[in-house]
Parts: C-alpha cells; sequence; structure tokens
C-alpha cells in the first residue's frame, strides 16, 4: 500500500493520497482545489488517481473534488445529514459518484474503506476506516478528517459562528460528545490521520505532530479527556473558540453548492503600478501588497491592503476581500504563482495583475505618492487613550481580550472586522493594536482603505500589561 500525507502549510491542511500497487490505483482524500500536485504525486509514484472521498462540506478551503470529477475521478460524499448539508452538486449529477451512509465501504484495489458517520463538528461528518487487504483483515487506523486532531477535536461551533445558523452550536457540541464515545471504543493501535494540524482555524489546540492513535488521544488529548461528562465536554470544548474568519461562511457555501469549476490557474499580467492604481479607480477592485508590515507601514498605494505571504495570508485574505472584486498584487516575482494558488484555494479567482516591489519603488523615486501610517507603541497608546484623543481597537479573539487589555479598548478580532466595520467610532483617530503588531498591521490598512485615521501599535502588548502591573 502506498500512503503519503501531503501538507499544506498555510491552512495546515492534511490531504491524502492512498494506493494500491497492485492495481495501479489511487485515492485521494480531501483534496484541495489545485488538484495537479495530487496528479504529479500519483504519476511519479506509477499510481492513477480513480477515486476522490472527503470528509465533510468544508469551511475553510474550497474541495478539489468538482475538479476531480470533471477529469472523470469517482467520487465519494457524505449522504449522512439533514437536508442543508448535503452535496447538491453530485446528488442527481452526471458525475460518476456514490453517496455514503454508516458502514458503507468501498475499495480501491486491495484498500477497503468504511464509513463512520462522527458527526459533530458539521452533522454530515464522515470518517474512514482504512484497511490494507493484501496483508490485513481489519483496519489498520481512521483518516479521522475534523472528527479528531492530534491534541483536539473539530470545533462544534462554527455552523453557529461561521455559516450563521443559530442556536446550534450546543447541540453539536453534544453530537461531537457522542461521537467520541464511538471512537473510545476504537482499538488503541489504529492510527490517527487527521485533516488539520497545528494552526487551523479548525480547533483551539491542534498538535503539530502530523499523525496520532487512539490509545494516545484517549490518554492525553485535553478535549477527549473533557469528554468525562456530557456537560462538562459542552462546557470545555465552547469555551475559548476563536472567531473564525468571515470568509468560512462562503466556502461552506461553495462546497455545498459546489465550487466554479477552475481548469487553469489564473494567470495576472505584470503592470506598471500607475496603471494598477488606473484600473482600481474604475472597477471593483482592491490592492493586496504582500511586502512585510514595517515595509507597508513606511509607504504604500493609499487603500491598499495589507496581507504578508506567510501563514495568515488566507485568513486575512480572505476575511478582508470579497468573492467579486479584483485583486492586484504587490508581490515578489518568483512569489506570483503561491499567492495565486493561495487565493483560489479560498474561492478568491479574480487576481487581475501584479507588480514588484522593486516597481513600486521605481514609482516612488518617479515621483508617485505612497502613504505611510503612523506608527506608535503602548505608551504612546495609552497617553493618547488618557487625553481622550484616540480610540484604541484591540483585535485579538475575544478569549485573549479578556485575559488581558488597556482600560477603554474595543475589541473586534482581525477575522470579523470587515463584518463589523461600523462599530468602530469615526470621530476621532482609531489606534489599532494586537499580541505582536501582525494583525493589527493588517487590520489597519483595512481601516485606512475604508477612511479611517489610524495609528498602528506596533508592539507586544504582553510586556505592557506586565510592566503596568508593577
Amino acid at each position: 500500500m502506498f500512503f503519503q500525507q501531503i501538507f499544506e502549510e498555510k491552512l495546515a491542511q492534511y490531504a491524502y493520497l492512498i494506493g494500491c500497487q497492485a492495481s495501479g490505483e489511487a485515492i485521494i482524500i480531501d483534496p484541495m482545489r489545485d488538484i495537479q500536485r495530487y496528479l504529479d504525486i500519483a504519476e511519479k509514484e506509477g499510481l492513477k488517481i480513480v477515486a476522490a472521498a472527503e470528509t465533510h462540506i468544508h469551511a475553510d478551503y474550497l474541495t478539489g473534488m468538482r475538479e476531480l470529477a470533471e477529469q472523470g475521478v469517482k467520487v465519494y460524499v457524505s449522504d449522512e445529514g439533514d437536508a442543508d448539508w448535503k452535496y447538491e452538486w453530485v446528488t442527481g449529477s452526471d458525475y460518476d459518484h456514490q453517496l455514503l451512509r454508516d458502514g458503507d465501504e468501498f475499495a480501491i484495489g486491495n484498500i477497503k474503506f468504511t464509513a463512520k458517520h462522527t458527526p459533530g463538528h458539521t452533522p454530515e461528518h464522515i470518517s474512514y476506516l482504512v484497511t490494507d487487504g493484501a496483508a490485513a483483515d481489519e483496519p489498520m487506523g481512521i483518516l479521522s478528517g475534523d472528527f479528531v486532531f492530534v491534541g483536539d477535536v473539530g470545533r462544534p461551533d462554527l455552523l453557529e459562528t461561521a455559516a450563521g445558523m443559530e442556536g446550534v452550536m450546543e447541540d453539536s457540541a453534544r453530537e461531537m460528545f457522542r461521537s467520541l464515545q464511538i471512537f473510545k471504543d476504537m482499538p488503541e493501535y489504529w492510527q490517527v490521520w487527521p485533516g488539520h494540524g497545528a494552526g487551523s482555524a479548525c480547533g483551539k489546540a491542534l498538535g503539530a505532530i502530523p499523525e496520532s492513535t487512539v490509545g494516545y488521544e484517549q490518554r492525553f488529548n485535553n478535549s477527549l479527556k473533557a469528554a468525562s461528562s456530557e456537560q462538562n465536554f459542552v462546557n470545555y470544548i465552547l469555551e475559548g473558540q476563536p472567531e473564525p474568519p468571515l470568509y468560512f461562511a462562503r466556502m461552506k457555501r461553495d462546497n455545498r453548492k459546489g465550487p466554479k469549476v477552475l481548469g487553469d490557474l489564473p494567470q495576472p499580467k505584470n503592470m506598471t503600478v500607475a496603471h494598477m492604481i488606473g484600473e482600481v479607480r474604475i472597477s471593483q477592485a482592491v490592492i493586496l501588497d504582500t511586502r512585510e508590515r514595517t515595509d507597508f507601514m513606511n509607504g504604500h498605494i493609499q487603500g491598499s491592503l495589507l496581507s504578508p505571504l506567510n501563514k495568515a495570508f488566507n485568513t486575512v485574505a480572505g476575511s478582508y476581500i470579497t468573492e467579486n472584486e479584483k485583486i492586484f498584487l504587490i508581490v515578489d516575482e518568483d512569489k506570483v504563482e503561491e499567492a495565486v494558488k493561495d487565493l483560489i484555494r479560498i474561492g478568491l479567482d479574480k487576481v487581475a495583475g501584479y507588480a514588484t516591489p522593486d516597481q513600486l519603488k521605481t514609482f516612488e523615486e518617479d515621483g508617485g505618492e505612497l502613504f505611510a501610517t503612523e506608527t506608535i507603541d503602548f505608551e504612546a497608546a495609552e497617553t493618547y487613550l488618557n487625553d481622550d484623543e484616540a480610540y484604541l481597537l484591540d483585535v485579538r479573539t475575544s478569549s485573549e481580550f479578556d485575559e488581558g487589555h488597556l482600560s477603554g479598548a474595543l475589541n473586534i478580532a482581525h477575522t470579523r472586522l470587515l463584518d463589523r466595520i461600523g462599530e468602530v467610532p469615526v470621530d476621532k483617530p482609531v489606534m489599532v493594536s494586537c499580541q505582536s503588531g501582525a494583525r493589527a498591521a493588517a487590520a489597519s490598512a483595512l481601516l485606512e482603505s475604508n477612511d479611517f485615521v489610524v495609528k498602528y501599535v506596533d508592539d507586544l502588548i504582553e510586556e505592557w500589561l506586565e510592566g503596568s502591573k508593577e
């Protein structure tokens, strides 16, 4: 049996390519939208992807299932859950497909997959038990998706906090508790292959280890240990969950109805900065600057957004840009394809053009105007607050804010700021802070693009809060 875990760092997502070397067939589990990398790995290993399966309707990225179905690959998806959680793009389609219920089985060569309904994170969620039929007649492990992670379990609050379904998070938590009883009865030696690792917004305490075992998680997973009683688990799992990125609701919608077929990647054209500014003025478009925050604050195109090309890129871009907006990038030449892939993975396909940081520098040297954002520290912020000269917006999560903050600060998580921007006062400058300055930088750019007067707080809040106690 061939088995490869494929990691996408920015979304902390795991896909799995599993192949039967005897038959030359393979399946991909939980593929992302840019499917070529999976096809390339399979080809390198002498395998052909003949099937694709998914654990649930994802909230954090667009699925690659439809792209594969368009190429004749058979798709396996859940038929569990109520009418709101069916794969509309599969049901009644001409795609080669099979809808799965609890206990259903299928095989890829000698490898057998058994669907296990494990709701809680989502109503339709299924996991897959994997049996290598060439070597054994019992499962060796579970592809657990967003059911059980290393060190955590899937969030049961996202249907409410991300998808807008009011009053369902507690019921979902109780459903997760019941599903965990199934997990507790599994053999301890079974391997656990999760859908996400550390850094994903689909849990609050995911581990960085890529796989585990049922027995290890039963002993050391704090969420599982909290499941000593149903109410204890509900209280534990719903407490301290971070506000989800704004784009999660759109991913749920699109993955249920069917993502637009992508085909080839967008090919944005290089253009001058002056041309880019002109394009933005006449169309529904944004400039997304991927430089580091210090460079951006020292000089940027007025109204541009900031999202450095790091692990937070998808979260910020997805929370600050809408699906109908054209996107123009400030990005290094050798990072254009990386940025485009990151954007299409969250359904931001209208990447129309780009200019490089060197072109931006040339634009300024030739007399073009760039705008700087005032940068301050917490000492200055506290002075402004005490003198009632500015507001302070803390863009950390609510749980971080509750652990300690400056008196008088307003709290809106940076991932929800676009949706709640009307709550930010406009009659005085707004100072924007977070834990280290990274989230505040992106939020400052968003506020400036909406005509707020901003003072960016580039400082460590923990050091300031500790110092203020002395």
